[in-house]
């Protein structure tokens, strides 16, 4: 009988730029910085490949450093979060100058291997007290067109405003050959059906499956067009989600504590990391009626197909 081969896991989202993940939480420092021994967490777990994202030009700039520290594991995409799109206006020599800084950060780490994504950029309806419509449609377009000289997949934040996005990218889309993934999607079945229709994959983790009509939607993904990834520090599965009642039998995770009580080895309370993805894959699995170890190789080939992450595409 054949030997199963080890789950393999690339979580495609990832923010271990935050502060937080440097031991630092609200300026203030709570522990040591243990970047290292969360990666460490998620290559014990098989979480090979971490894609962290870029929601600013800080945060890309840290992105790219990451992904030059741990090469081959860590790997970066680099853009502007819509609510972070007020940027662009409050920079030094205003907006022309951040689009010339941010398309040449983003050329260089092309060129190296670094980036291998786009973003994170889009709308978001939700959080419009970080930035108004407007300036968020402004940018959302300029980084598209910016995008396209690139030629980077994607990696793509919608919240809340399906109709404006889609009226935005669609007429973009065969400049776009690769397009890429609506990642932390807690969109409705529609929306997630007319994006596999413009040819971009749906990006999943524990705020995807907050509730039963969120868990009707993850049913419905085809695998084929389906990623898995944590969005730490955030996006935990929680007790109170829909999800958690798929965990009885989950896989076992780190231990966590507290913060004030941080030790080297453990996780902190609070702060979701990548070695939490396994919790993520089964919750998929088990809606979707799968294998875990499906579920597993499918998000595995759809991540490396899109984004390369150092590996040859099946």
């Amino acid at each position: 009988m054949a030997e199963k081969r080890p789950l393999r896991y690339a979580d495609v989202g990832i923010n271990l730029g935050d502060p937080v993940f440097r031991g630092i939480y609200r300026e203030k420092v709570a522990h040591e910085d243990d970047l290292g021994d969360v990666i460490q967490r998620a290559l014990d777990i098989g979480c090979t490949k971490l894609m962290i994202t870029g929601s600013n030009l800080v945060e890309s700039k840290n992105a790219i450093d990451i992904a030059k520290q741990y090469p081959g594991i860590c790997f970066a995409t680099v853009g502007v979060h819509p609510c972070s799109t007020q940027d662009f206006e409050s920079y030094p020599g205003g907006s022309e100058k951040f689009m010339q800084d941010l398309r040449q950060l983003a050329l260089d780490a092309k060129a190296s291997g670094h980036a291998v994504a786009f973003g994170e950029i889009g709308l978001d309806w939700d959080r419009l007290f970080l930035s108004p419509k407007e300036i968020q449609l402004k940018y959302f377009e300029a980084q598209l067109d910016l995008a396209i000289e690139l030629q980077l997949p994607l990696f793509l934040h919608m919240r809340n405003c399906n109709e404006e996005f889609t009226a935005i990218i669609k007429p973009r889309l065969d400049k776009l050959p690769k397009r890429g993934l609506v990642h932390s999607f807690t969109g409705t079945a529609d929306e997630m059906h007319s994006l596999l229709e413009l040819g971009f994959d749906i990006g999943v983790n524990g705020c995807s499956m907050k509730t039963e009509e969120n868990i009707a939607v993850i049913k419905q993904i085809p695998m084929e067009r389906l990623q898995i990834e944590t969005d730490g520090p955030w996006c935990e599965i929680r007790p109170s989600h829909a999800s958690s009642q798929y965990l009885k039998d989950g896989p076992s995770i780190p231990k966590a504590v507290k913060k004030e009580r941080w030790q080297k080895e453990y996780m902190v309370k609070g702060r979701n990391e990548p070695a939490t993805i396994p919790l993520v894959a089964h919750v998929v699995a088990k809606v979707k009626e799968a294998t875990i170890e499906d579920v597993c190789e499918a998000a595995w080939e759809n991540s490396v197909r899109m984004f390369g992450l150092g590996e040859v595409a099946p």
